[in-house]
């Protein structure tokens, strides 16, 4: 049973089923079968990627968590100079190498905020994350329109990418990805 527009209200177990256009419309089992595996394979990927996202994500912040400051003790808010640093050596922690000698009234922190209103708007970090956010949800969104087609297989495909990709890297995804 299909509306005006030919789309089917239930879900059909026909092999020609169009898939994103007229032009991608199986016409042989193996075409069908090529298909579900098309899906299956796409499905998987939006997994992986997901977990890549989530573990480059981890990168980021502790890489924005463990850069120091220079904080000069003794003077107001409006002088104190901060600069990001690398990390240093033992001394690091206790007083600063500067072009006048060895200050010990500088003392080098940590930001102590674990909370992403602490970290800074960076290009290289937030341009790949858009990136990623978006590919992820372009992915998500043609999975989408495959089990719109209402097609048994399709759904299926798509059901067993989701399942072998959350297999293969699930472990490295984060709990809360509202991926669904």
């Amino acid at each position: 049973m299909s509306d005006s527009s030919g789309m089917p209200m239930t879900f059909t177990t026909g092999q020609m089923t169009s898939l994103y256009s007229l032009a991608w419309t199986p016409s042989t089992t193996g075409g069908y079968a090529g298909t579900c595996i098309f899906l299956i394979v796409l499905a998987a990927l939006s997994r992986l990627l997901l977990a890549y996202r989530h573990l480059i994500e981890q990168k980021w912040h502790d890489r924005a968590m463990n850069r120091r400051y220079i904080m000069v003790s003794g003077q107001n808010e409006t002088d104190r100079e901060r600069r990001i640093i690398g990390g240093g050596g033992e001394k690091a922690e206790e007083a600063v190498l500067t072009s006048k000698g060895l200050d010990e009234r500088v003392k080098v922190v940590r930001s102590a905020r674990s909370n992403v209103q602490g970290i800074p708007w960076r290009l290289s970090t937030d341009l790949p994350r858009a990136g990623l956010f978006t590919l992820n949800a372009g992915l998500a969104y043609l999975l989408m329109l495959a089990v719109m087609t209402l097609n048994v297989g399709y759904f299926l495909s798509v059901l067993a990418g989701l399942f072998v990709g959350e297999l293969a890297v699930g472990r490295y995804a984060g709990i809360d990805d509202n991926h669904h």
